[in-house]
């Protein structure tokens, strides 16, 4: 870490004696420069006077910026039609030549910005905004793939470093933690000692070395003698802690995403599964991994007619908010049945779960009383069990039949 440090902090003084003291240049005409240059002290200057230059600009600037990048460093149309030519449908060299050359410029530009010292961050933030960007721009979504796949190598699971966040760690990450908790706030620093300090809470986060105090995504797990089926049980700052020997079941109650600029790159099944392993290796008498997790989409899908699957329920939308039973009803059949046009499952959350090989194990109506609880699904909370022996067998059945698994008693609920 120390030898990684000294040499970031050697590059950053040679970047910032290449960008000397003259007026700042475009960061279009930078980029160009960059790309033609063999010059690794001028290179790492450009690449730096390119972040500088970005993120000076103002929003309507920077989608300005991004349209360009996106039209001036796309494929070299020419040497890609000469390729295509020139290959005879069989030479592996042929077909590499035409891979070379397909490639947008855009992904080499990248390449090099990342070289000098604290770009790969400052290349996750400037992407936030091009997502931002691409969503009003279409003409965007080539650039904004080109971030996504090498980022996708950058950030595999193999760079990736497992930690466990508690109270010792280092005021950076922990201030982070609080800001990034996107599922259940973190009021204060006491309510996040109590998730990273008790006996009986743990929070595990995955970091990249080139962003070592700033976390990629984290999840929070509370170690109890049984499965809750609300979430005052894990964040009620009265409650008792238990003693971790005694817990049966671990509790996955929030995962946070923390890096807008990695949407699309996915940690999340790999964070549970180490975990798991984890806590196995500590707590043998461990024997149960389940969530409870948030529906964020089943109100507004109820409200908006619920795809004619609310027929036979006994409530419409315009009778208000419905009665626990009904809740939980309505919520077991968004969950069992509503799906997208891809065959998944239409509720985000649910959809990562089963797609990690999790059972929908159980629904709970009024299990979570908060503004955002009550706004997005009337209180409703579920658990997803990770049971170690099918996890597999329900991932693929999901991946390749779209088939959720569900225990007979939430089946039961839907048909209700």
């Amino acid at each position: 870490m120390a030898e990684r440090s000294t040499l970031s902090h050697l590059l950053g003084r040679i970047a910032r004696v290449g960008r000397g003291q003259g007026t700042a240049r475009d960061p279009l005409t930078l980029c160009e420069d960059l790309l033609g240059d063999k010059g690794e002290v001028s290179g790492l200057a450009a690449a730096m006077e390119i972040l500088d230059g970005a993120e000076a600009l103002d929003n309507g600037e920077l989608g300005d910026f991004f349209a360009a990048l996106a039209d001036r460093f796309c494929v070299d149309g020419k040497a890609l039609a000469k390729a295509v030519a020139d290959w005879d449908g069989k030479s592996p060299e042929g077909a590499r030549a035409i891979h070379e050359v397909s490639e947008p410029r855009s992904q080499e530009l990248i390449r090099r910005i990342n070289r000098a010292p604290g770009a790969t961050a400052r290349l996750v933030a400037l992407r936030a905004k091009l997502v931002q960007h691409a969503r009003a721009n279409p003409a965007l979504a080539g650039l904004d793939g080109d971030f996504l796949h090498l980022f996708a190598s950058w950030f595999n699971r193999g760079f990736l470093e497992l930690r466990h966040v508690d109270w010792q760690s280092p005021a950076e990450v922990l201030e982070k933690i609080i800001s990034y908790e996107a599922v259940h706030e973190i009021t204060g620093w006491d309510d996040l000692r109590q998730r990273v300090a008790d006996p009986d809470r743990r929070l595990f986060a995955f970091f990249h070395p080139a962003m070592p105090d700033d976390p990629l995504i984290f999840v929070e797990v509370a170690l109890m003698a049984e499965i809750p089926g609300a979430i005052g049980q894990i964040i009620n700052g009265t409650r008792e802690a238990l003693d971790p020997e005694a817990a049966r079941v671990a509790v996955f109650y929030s995962i946070s995403n923390c890096q807008a600029g990695l949407r699309g790159i996915s940690f999340g099944n790999f964070l549970i599964k180490q975990v798991v392993a984890e806590l196995q290796a500590e707590l043998p008498g461990l024997n149960t991994f389940v969530t409870l997790s948030p529906v964020p989409g089943l109100r507004h899908w109820a409200m908006a007619g619920g795809e004619g699957m609310l027929e036979g329920v006994g409530w419409r939308p315009e009778d208000g908010i419905p009665d626990p039973l009904t809740t939980a009803r309505i919520a077991a059949r968004y969950l069992t049945g509503a799906r997208r046009s891809m065959g998944t499952a239409f509720d985000p959350v649910a959809h990562f779960h089963l797609g990690n090989g999790a059972q929908l194990h159980a629904v709970h109506a009024g299990a979570d009383p908060s503004d955002t609880g009550l706004g997005n699904s009337w209180g409703v909370m579920v658990n997803y069990l990770y049971d170690l022996s099918k996890i597999e067998a329900h991932h693929q059945a999901y991946a390749n039949e779209g088939e959720i698994a569900a225990a007979p008693k939430v089946r039961q609920l839907a048909r209700m």
